[in-house]
């Protein structure tokens, strides 16, 4: 099915196609206006060496770095999205729903702390909130452990929370997909009702070829023997009939006169002249008769073609009147 074939299709069955993509522009155009918009804002943090640790740096905590504040950064991450912390963040009045995760292809300890929603003035403050909590959950985390305040690793802001910001990717790659399945729905119902429709026409196509074949009687096509053998009866009967016919026609044709001996006349070959002599025995005239009968006769029994079955009779009784007419077909 090429594309000029499938227009067709559309178009004539436009009733079908239609209300389905009507259908599928209304509920996408209800789903963007219905479905709320997403709004993000994200802070960046760090986790920077203790004070005791810089020492040796002038106290500049960005010139030390160890490995272990990598580790730090994951435990944090991990306990700021347990239900525990999104419990505490709800009872202070956090709104939106926060995540916590290590910054992408970061070569430190750096923390992305996001919030998302649909209220932009509450996204804003729970992440404002969520920041100030990580900060504050770092050094509890220290404290259980009875790390002096020298000795705390720190925790700084590289990027405060910012202005929230909408999220319409994922929105719209939600509602071209539902356009796109409704679209092909509406295709599919098309094309259903086109075959649907199509094989009952094909049905009756098919019934209209075979009506000529149903026509033919059955008389006209033997299908036994017994009818084979009918056939073969009558071919006989009409080879005899005929036989007389051609002997006279034979018989009215003049040999040459310049014939040689040990030569064929030529029309004696064309009417079959390689028959035996005839004789004045009665007997040998009776062969053609018995020619004819057991041309028909084995016709009936055999119950072979019909078509070889006259032949042979046909035959028989030609040779059988030739051999009972004149003695104008002699080899001269």
């Amino acid at each position: 099915m090429d594309l000029a074939e499938i227009a067709r299709v559309m178009r004539r069955r436009w009733y079908v196609l239609l209300p389905g993509v009507l259908l599928t522009v209304a509920l996408t155009v209800g789903a963007y206006l219905k479905v709320p918009v997403t709004y993000t804002s994200q802070s960046t943090v760090v986790l920077l060496n203790s004070q005791k640790a810089t020492k040796a740096f002038d106290g500049n905590p960005f010139l030390s770095s160890q490995i272990s504040l990598n580790g730090m950064a994951d435990s944090l991450a991990r306990n700021l999205n347990s239900d525990a912390a999104v419990a505490h963040l709800k009872a202070q009045g956090a709104t939106a729903a926060t995540t916590a995760k290590l910054a992408d292809n970061a070569v430190g300890p750096l923390l992305w702390l996001t919030a998302s929603g649909t209220d932009k003035k509450a996204v804003l403050a729970a992440d404002k909130l969520f920041t100030a909590y990580a900060a504050e959950r770092l050094e509890q985390f220290q404290t259980q452990q009875s790390v002096t305040s020298q000795a705390m690793i720190r925790m700084a802001t590289i990027v405060p929370p910012q202005n929230p910001v909408a999220q319409t990717k994922t929105r719209y790659e939600y509602l071209a997909l539902a356009a796109v399945a409704g679209v092909v729905v509406s295709l599919v119902a098309t094309f259903y009702v086109e075959a649907r429709r199509r094989a009952p026409d094909a049905g009756r196509t098919g019934r209209a070829g075979r009506e000529p074949d149903a026509a033919v009687p059955d008389a006209a096509v033997p299908d036994s023997g017994q009818d084979q053998g009918d056939a073969g009866r009558a071919a006989g009967k009409h080879a005899a009939a005929a036989g007389p016919e051609r002997a006279s026609a034979a018989s009215s044709r003049k040999a040459p006169s310049w014939s040689m001996p040990g030569a064929l006349d030529r029309d004696a070959l064309e009417v079959g002249a390689l028959q035996p002599e005839p004789s004045d025995d009665p007997s040998d005239r009776g062969t053609a008769g018995t020619a004819l009968t057991s041309g028909g006769s084995g016709a009936s029994g055999s119950g072979g073609p019909a078509a070889e079955t006259a032949g042979m009779a046909e035959v028989t009784g030609a040779h059988g009147t030739d051999a009972a007419g004149s003695d104008a077909h002699r080899f001269v």
